[in-house]
């Protein structure tokens, strides 16, 4: 059973549009933290730490990826209107 979800999971996160959500994510929050990260040696044509360079877009971009996979669960577990669930039925919108 753990199988199917992680398939689910990865059928979900290799999806384009969860990918490109995730790539611009990472490239605006990437370009962010390297700027307040690194600016200085951007600035001053200094030598920069590529390893913290890629780690500064990898990390937002796997952060976004499975915060869409795990919606995507969550949602598709959860009753369709989760704040009308102790409504009675008949003021339940059609």
């Amino acid at each position: 059973m753990a199988n199917r979800h992680g398939f689910v999971a990865l059928r979900q996160a290799l999806a384009p549009a969860c990918l490109r959500r995730s790539l611009v994510v990472a490239l605006v929050i990437g370009t962010v933290l390297t700027a307040i990260n690194q600016g200085d040696r951007l600035l001053a044509d200094g030598e920069l730490n590529v390893f913290k360079l890629v780690l500064t877009y990898v990390v937002p971009f796997c952060v976004a990826t499975y915060g869409a996979c795990s919606m995507a669960r969550h949602t598709a577990h959860a009753p369709a209107h989760p704040a009308l669930e102790d409504e009675p039925a008949h003021r339940r919108p059609q």
